[in-house]
């Protein structure tokens, strides 16, 4: 513990000391990570906040999942609230896969071992944003190798987990099964309670708990861009992949702004960095989940295994297709 506090004191002082010494530089950090998250983070995920809260409250999920079940049951075998947080984790991206899966754990609309499971794929980067931002600043213009690294392996991921670590959750028609020999399970108990809540009322609460989230959000972009000063400043002459490797290890602490800094120097580490997401998504997903006692390190492990199966996937990609694999 003593270590512990020791390397933190100094992290602590070596951040002020380069605060006091680029003041310049540490404004600019800061204020592109508040650019960001004013520009491109609330508009982009406030509303799928707002909206996803209200379904959950309002047990409307399920009915929205039904539109998707027949192609994601017969895969996973998980039930309609699953294919839901698997739906907006994939299609909101970071962290909203992780906020839905709470929300649904809190309600007890996922047992624990579902929440998990699905929190181990779910939460990735949104293609909207992968599609728009990051292979244009890449300079990656066939996007079908690129879509299928980035959300064709997690679900294969996802499909594999199924059928080894959690295998034992219990499929759908399990769940119904046992929910016709019961006279109310807690979460209808929960559901009931629901439904006694005005539209109004739901409403304020999905608001509230939205501009909460995102306002947490916000305090973590900021932070980590202004960590980005540590190795901007202390390694910004080292040569690494085309690039300096500050700038690489500033997509390790913020992908985004890494990204803008980086350019089209590098495509390869950015490709293989972007499903673990960075320390800030770590964080902001940690962020989502705290309140529950789903474990972070769990969460950690599964982005890494993702990331080196993506390194995989690109290598062998490259070996096969040479010609076709412009990086």
């Amino acid at each position: 513990m003593k270590l512990k506090t020791f390397f933190l004191t100094l992290a602590f002082l070596l951040l002020t000391g380069l605060l006091l010494t680029y003041p310049m530089e540490s404004l600019a950090f800061s204020l592109t990570g508040l650019q960001l998250w004013f520009n491109k983070m609330i508009p982009a995920l406030l509303p799928f906040m707002i909206l996803s809260g209200m379904m959950v409250r309002l047990n409307l999920t399920e009915y929205f999942a039904r539109i998707v079940s027949p192609v994601f049951t017969p895969l996973l075998h998980i039930r309609l609230n699953g294919i839901y947080a698997l739906v907006i984790g994939f299609l909101c991206g970071f962290p909203m896969g992780a906020k839905t899966i709470a929300e649904l754990y809190a309600c007890r609309k996922l047992t624990k071992q579902e929440a998990s499971f699905l929190l181990a794929f779910c939460n990735n980067i949104g293609p909207v944003y992968f599609v728009s931002f990051v292979l244009p600043t890449l300079g990656l213009t066939h996007k079908a190798p690129y879509l299928f690294g980035m959300y064709g392996l997690p679900l294969l991921y996802g499909i594999f987990l199924r059928y080894t670590v959690y295998r034992g959750i219990a499929s759908p028609a399990l769940w119904e099964k046992t929910k016709k020999g019961n006279l109310l399970s807690a979460a209808e108990q929960l559901s009931a309670k629901r439904k006694q809540e005005t539209l109004p009322d739901t409403l304020d609460d999905a608001i509230l708990s939205g501009l909460y989230s995102i306002s947490k959000l916000g305090g973590y972009m900021v932070l980590f861009n202004l960590l980005n000063l540590v190795p901007q400043i202390l390694l910004r002459t080292v040569p690494v992949a085309g690039t300096d490797s500050g700038s690489l290890l500033n997509c390790l602490f913020e992908i985004t702004s890494g990204i803008s800094r980086v350019g089209n120097a590098a495509p390869l580490p950015i490709l293989l960095l972007l499903p673990f997401g960075g320390f800030s998504c770590i964080a902001q997903t940690y962020s989502m989940i705290k309140e529950t006692d789903l474990a972070l390190k769990g969460y950690v492990l599964h982005k890494l295994a993702l990331s080196a199966l993506t390194a995989v996937y690109y290598g062998l990609f490259a070996l096969l297709f040479p010609s076709a694999f412009l990086i």
